[in-house]
């Protein structure tokens, strides 16, 4: 079995941090879902179902 890196910074993994090897490279990962530079793939949301959400 081979470890795979972070994939933020591509270090070795920390057990405390997994799959990330740090607390930094975790909040990064997690601050790129917030501003929306990650997206789930899927078809497009429908107007109606957008203005739910507001």
């Amino acid at each position: 079995m081979t470890k795979r890196p972070c994939p933020m910074c591509k270090k070795p993994r920390s057990e405390q941090f997994t799959p990330f090897c740090s607390a930094r490279c975790r909040d990064l990962d997690l601050a790129s879902w917030f501003d929306e530079s990650y997206a789930v793939p899927g078809p497009p949301a429908l107007p109606e179902d957008q203005s739910r959400d507001n």
